[in-house]
């Protein structure tokens, strides 16, 4: 079955408009959708990511290595986590994302993944 990436996009300043007990809740609804998608199988993995100042940037330009604070790109949405999804096609994985609450507060991003064991056959590795 295909799998999906669902990035979740957050935009601080909404989120951190919320109140702690409304940012608690909404964080215990996602949690608890996503122990229903893992026993039905379809959640393979998630994770919430550290804030962006924890992050690092690595660019390799011209044999030149370069490491940036934070993430490179200049945006008001931050990536905030991730969901490794299996569904029958996009429009069902749209359907799951659907489920959880971060697309008021940014967006969520459904990305089929490739087959990596397909690109290893390819390239003979």
């Amino acid at each position: 079955m295909p799998q999906y990436a669902l990035l979740i996009y957050i935009d601080p300043a909404l989120l951190g408009a919320l109140p702690g007990a409304e940012f608690d809740a909404l964080m215990r609804a996602c949690l608890q959708h996503a122990d229903a998608l893992q026993a039905e199988g379809t959640l393979l993995a998630s994770q919430k990511l550290q804030p962006i100042e924890q992050a690092r940037t690595l660019r390799v330009r011209s044999g030149q290595e370069r490491v940036l604070d934070g993430p490179f790109a200049e945006t008001r949405e931050l990536l905030a986590g991730f969901n490794l999804i299996q569904a029958p096609d996009h429009d069902s994985a749209l359907r799951i994302a659907r489920g959880f609450p971060w697309a008021r507060f940014g967006s969520i991003e459904v990305r089929p993944l490739e087959d990596l064991d397909a690109e290893r056959l390819r390239v003979g590795a």
